[in-house]
């Protein structure tokens, strides 16, 4: 596997850590649902919350957040709305960002809630 994609399952796997300590239930990990990706899909109180992980070394020239622009925001959107439509969950939907960047050993995350949401 390249670099790369070890640096991005890393961060996902600290993301999910991170949501389970903050009471999260994770309901899924990497699903598919047509071109879309949703890296975790997680249950808290009354909202199902899609979260987008983007992983990055320090010293990266684009910040995390700004990996996740309206195209890949209209992707996951499709892609949630799919899974909504095949699971049995009638929650409140929200769409969530997990920062991580690292740095050597150490790794700092940014949990942006409601960082974006669906188009009318």
């Amino acid at each position: 596997m390249s670099e790369h994609y070890d640096l991005g399952k890393a961060g996902e796997t600290l993301a999910a850590n991170y949501l389970k300590k903050e009471g999260y239930e994770i309901l899924g990990r990497n699903l598919f649902f047509k071109k879309a990706e949703l890296d975790i899909v997680a249950r808290k109180g009354n909202d199902l919350v899609f979260v987008e992980v983007k992983t990055r070394t320090k010293g990266s020239l684009m910040s995390p957040e700004q990996a996740v622009d309206w195209k890949k925001q209209k992707m996951i959107i499709a892609g949630a709305a799919d899974y909504v439509e095949q699971s049995d969950y009638d929650l409140d939907a929200r769409f969530d960002i997990i920062t991580v960047v690292v740095n050597g050993s150490d790794s700092q995350i940014e949990h942006i809630e409601g960082a974006f949401y669906p188009s009318i």
